[in-house]
């Protein structure tokens, strides 16, 4: 732990880079200053349109396939607040793909006054990246904005992760495959196992959750010690029902002390009272469900997010919390998270754990504007297969971006869990979205759960329609289909 500690700060170092005031260019409403800041000014008789400030080209070839911060320091004066979160006082990386596709990267909601701090943005360079334009100024807005170009910093966040070999016990790689569901959020009667078992799943990922797509939210510890103690209750509950039906059931603790920050970020990787505490909830579950047969495995982090370095960053965090546990309870399997949400892109830096019974967990909505259209407000309808966001979206496609979740697989011989994969009710298209995710994790031999089971009406599979809103109760369907047809490798 500590040489790979080590060796991720000498890299940080070695690559840090930091741009010289020559490198931008200026346009008419920018200009520099002595100390090598840079002054962005827009008046608002200027209507309060448009992009200005300075920009410079940044090579991206060496950051391929890495997690990259971007960062620099900057105030704001009196800056307008713009129509959409992503524009006000801007610090933006712009790049295209081999495809000819556009990626901006940049903090959001950067208004009105604020003085000297530091504005950041991670990205995850595509492997055919060449190079990038980096944007400072302001868009769409008014005010003044100044950025100190000396402190401008990209450097990596995460090291690579090492090529140790993962290691499990005989009992555990001889497991059956394992196909099931999310839970439903809240409480649930043991109809709904039982249902779940006639259905043909085997699994259940049991969500430990409340206040799900708040920020700054589960920040009173005791408050929030008591109401962990109340579903770990019902849990207890639940592993009875699970051992009457033969289902497994993953533990996921998917609201974690000190909640999200705004920008998604978990507060616990930043603040080490949240750390801690999150450590002493896995030692409280662990204490009180050891030894028991029907747990699957220890969901560690639902989802986690870090787009900034820290003190013990997103998976140093899991491995204390995994050490722990593997002081009270030697055997129960431990499900590490990859960063940015569970995707399968983050695999191309994800560490192998040196602990045994390791299971590395990947969530699949891809392409997100398929499999999420509706969810957070109306748009152009997305048909699956076919064309989506400027890109060809079939089986193949799928492939290749599950191909880092493969590739870990095949270097560190890890076990791979889909913990969360599915694509909304209305979606066109949904069951052959399904059914090709699903056959990809039976070729690779991945365990998997749907999301959800009886949870939102816009993931079920007992419902249909074909826009929100006008679901209806839906005892059969294609997508419910293609659920069966893998639930029934089970048996």
């Amino acid at each position: 732990m500590m040489i790979m500690k080590y060796l991720f700060l000498i890299g940080w170092l070695l690559l840090t880079f930091a741009a010289g005031a020559e490198e931008w260019k200026l346009d008419d409403c920018s200009r520099l200053l002595p100390e090598k800041i840079v002054r962005v000014t827009v008046p608002a008789e200027s209507g309060e349109r448009g992009c200005v400030g300075a920009r410079q080209t940044v090579d991206l070839r060496p950051w391929r396939q890495m997690p990259v911060t971007f960062s620099i320091r900057a105030r704001a004066e009196n800056v307008s607040r713009p129509a959409e979160a992503w524009n006000g006082v801007k610090f933006m990386l712009h790049f295209r793909d081999s495809n000819g596709r556009d990626f901006w990267y940049n903090p959001g909601n950067l208004y009105g006054s604020f003085d000297w701090r530091e504005l950041s943005f991670m990205v995850l360079v595509p492997e055919e990246a060449e190079s990038g334009e980096l944007w400072i100024g302001l868009q769409d807005c008014a005010g003044t904005a100044e950025f100190a170009i000396d402190s401008l910093k990209i450097a990596p966040l995460f090291s690579r992760g090492s090529d140790i070999a993962a290691q499990y016990r005989p009992a555990v790689a001889a497991r059956p495959a394992r196909r099931g569901v999310m839970s439903p959020s809240g409480d649930f009667t043991e109809t709904t196992v039982a249902d779940l078992a006639g259905w043909g799943g085997n699994l259940l990922r049991f969500q430990i959750v409340r206040n799900w797509g708040e920020t700054n939210t589960d920040r009173d510890l005791e408050e929030y010690s008591r109401w962990l103690d109340g579903r770990l209750d019902h849990l207890a509950q639940v592993l009875q029902w699970a051992k009457k039906y033969h289902i497994a059931v993953a533990v996921d603790l998917h609201s974690p002390p000190g909640g999200r920050r705004k920008n998604g970020d978990m507060a616990m990787f930043y603040e080490p009272d949240y750390a801690d505490f999150y450590v002493q909830c896995w030692e409280r579950i662990a204490r009180r469900f050891n030894g028991n047969a029907q747990i699957y495995g220890y969901d560690l982090i639902n989802e986690p997010m870090q787009s900034a370095r820290s003190a013990e960053n997103y998976w140093q965090l899991q491995e204390r919390a995994a050490r722990a546990i593997r002081q009270i309870d030697p055997d129960t399997p431990i499900i590490f998270a990859a960063n940015q949400w569970d995707s399968p892109e983050a695999f191309h830096y994800l560490p192998a754990s040196e602990l045994t019974d390791i299971i590395y967990q990947v969530h699949m909505y891809v392409p997100l504007e398929f499999t999420h259209q509706g969810v957070f407000g109306p748009g152009e309808a997305q048909t699956y297969p076919g064309e989506i966001g400027g890109r060809h979206y079939d089986r193949e496609a799928l492939r290749k971006i599950l191909q880092p979740v493969r590739d870990f697989q095949l270097r560190h011989g890890a076990q791979i869990y889909v913990g969360e994969f599915s694509a909304a009710v209305w979606a066109p298209g949904a069951e052959q979205y399904l059914a090709d995710c699903i056959d990809i994790f039976e070729e690779y031999r991945w365990d998997w759960s749907y999301h959800a089971f009886r949870e939102w009406e816009g993931w079920s599979v007992e419902h249909a329609g074909e826009a929100p809103g006008s679901l209806v109760p839906s005892s059969d369907n294609p997508r419910k289909q293609a659920l069966l047809r893998g639930f029934q490798k089970n048996r």
